[in-house]
C-alpha cells in the first residue's frame, strides 16, 4: 500500500463529524444536518412573532419590588434574555451576520434593507433556507453557522417557555458497531433532565439504569478492543 492510500481518511460533516455518504462527497455538510437547520431556521420567524409580542408587554415594566402605587395587579418582570432577543444584536443581527457572511463568499450585495427586525427576521431565515444547498456543499465555514442558527434557536426557544434547559456531559463514546465491526465512536451526552441517552450518529437509544450499565460495558469492552489492537 502506498503512502497516499495509508495516509486517506474518509471525508466527514464538517457541523457534526459523521462520515458522508457517497452521494455526500464533496460537501461540506452533511444532509440530515443541512434538514435540521431547515427546520430550525423555519421555526425561527414564529418564535420571533411570539417573543416580540412577550416583550412588548414588558417594555416599561416596573422593577420586582418598586412601589406599586397601590395597584393590585403586579408588575410584569421584565425579562431580559427576551428583550436582548427583540432587540439589535437580537435574532435579526445574528441572521443578518450570516447572510452577509454568505452574500460575500457569492459575491452578491451585502446588507440589503430588510426593515424592522420584525419584517428582517423572515427575509433573512428566506435566504438562508434559499441559498442553505449551496452552503452546505461549498462554503467552508458552514459548521460555524449551523452552530450559530442552532444555539440562536435553543435560545428562543428556551426564553419563550421560559425554560433553562438543564446541562449535558460527556458520558463515553457510542460503541455500536457495524456491519464491518468498526465502533460508531459519536461523542455520547447525557443530560440530567432525562435518563435517555441517544447517539446523534448511528440513533441507538438507551433509557434507563440497565441500559446505562449495558452502554457502559459495552464502552469497556471497546477500550479493551482498541487497547488490544
Amino acid at each position: 500500500m502506498n503512502d497516499t492510500a495509508a495516509d486517506y481518511s474518509w471525508p466527514t460533516c464538517m457541523a457534526c463529524g459523521h462520515e458522508l455518504w457517497v452521494s455526500e462527497a464533496g460537501r461540506q455538510a452533511c444532509r440530515p444536518c443541512e434538514d435540521k437547520t431547515v427546520k430550525r431556521l423555519a421555526e425561527l420567524p414564529s418564535l420571533f412573532r411570539q417573543l416580540n409580542t412577550t416583550a412588548s408587554l414588558m417594555r416599561g415594566a416596573r422593577k420586582v419590588g418598586a412601589a406599586t402605587s397601590g395597584s393590585r395587579v403586579p408588575p410584569i418582570p421584565p425579562r431580559l434574555e427576551v428583550l436582548s432577543l427583540v432587540a439589535a444584536g437580537g435574532v435579526a443581527t445574528r441572521l443578518r451576520d450570516i447572510e452577509d457572511s454568505w452574500r460575500a463568499a457569492l459575491g452578491w450585495t451585502v446588507a440589503p434593507w430588510r426593515g424592522s427586525p420584525a419584517e428582517a427576521v423572515p427575509e433573512h431565515t428566506r435566504f438562508l433556507i434559499n441559498n442553505l444547498p449551496w452552503a452546505a456543499d461549498a462554503y467552508d465555514s458552514i459548521d460555524q453557522d449551523i452552530d450559530d442558527i442552532r444555539r440562536l434557536h435553543v435560545e428562543c426557544d428556551a426564553a419563550l417557555t421560559g425554560e433553562r434547559r438543564p446541562g449535558r456531559v460527556n458520558v463515553g463514546l457510542c460503541p455500536v458497531a457495524d456491519e464491518s465491526g468498526k465502533a460508531c465512536g459519536n461523542q455520547l451526552t447525557a443530560s440530567a433532565g432525562s435518563p435517555r441517552i441517544q447517539c446523534g450518529t448511528c440513533g441507538t437509544e438507551w433509557s434507563d439504569m440497565a441500559a446505562w450499565r449495558d452502554l457502559r460495558r459495552a464502552q469497556e469492552a471497546a477500550n479493551e478492543t482498541g487497547a488490544a489492537a
